[in-house]
């Protein structure tokens, strides 16, 4: 029994690719949890809406649970210490606040969104970099 080339490689990626996604699931799930900013408000339903209500706002949908939520974080720390006040930075844990993930129509976590006086003017799900968030956080003062 001879086998070709082409599934030889086949196998081969298809394991590579399997080790990928175990090595990336323990590294998720092993992230440390890191404290937040004092920069960043804790919100819950009532402190959301007051919040959000004037300026600009970030708000960071997450769950204690959640590895992508935990790599993101020291990044939001970072950030929350370079905007000095220019935009406000909020956490809203899905798990303890659903009423407000679904009005927001949060389907995946990390989400962050962007609120401009109480209305929404960006979302990014996902883990994004700092060097992305300030980009778009410039991008919104300006207009």
């Amino acid at each position: 029994f001879i086998m070709s080339t082409g599934v030889i490689i086949a196998i081969i990626a298809g394991v590579a690719f399997l080790a990928l996604v175990v090595y990336n699931y323990y590294k998720m799930k092993n992230v440390q949890d890191v404290k937040s900013s004092d920069k960043i408000t804790q919100l819950n339903a009532k402190s959301f809406k007051t919040l959000t209500r004037s300026g600009l706002v970030l708000v960071d949908f997450w769950a204690p649970w959640c590895g992508p939520c935990k790599m993101m974080s020291p990044i939001l720390n970072d950030l929350a210490e370079e905007v000095n006040g220019d935009v406000k930075i909020g956490k809203l844990n899905v798990d303890h606040n659903q009423t407000v993930a679904s009005k927001s129509k949060v389907r995946n976590i990390p989400t962050l969104v962007l609120y401009r006086d109480g209305q929404e003017i960006n979302r990014f799900v996902g883990v994004k970099t700092k060097k992305f968030l300030k980009k778009e956080l410039e991008k919104a003062t300006l207009n």
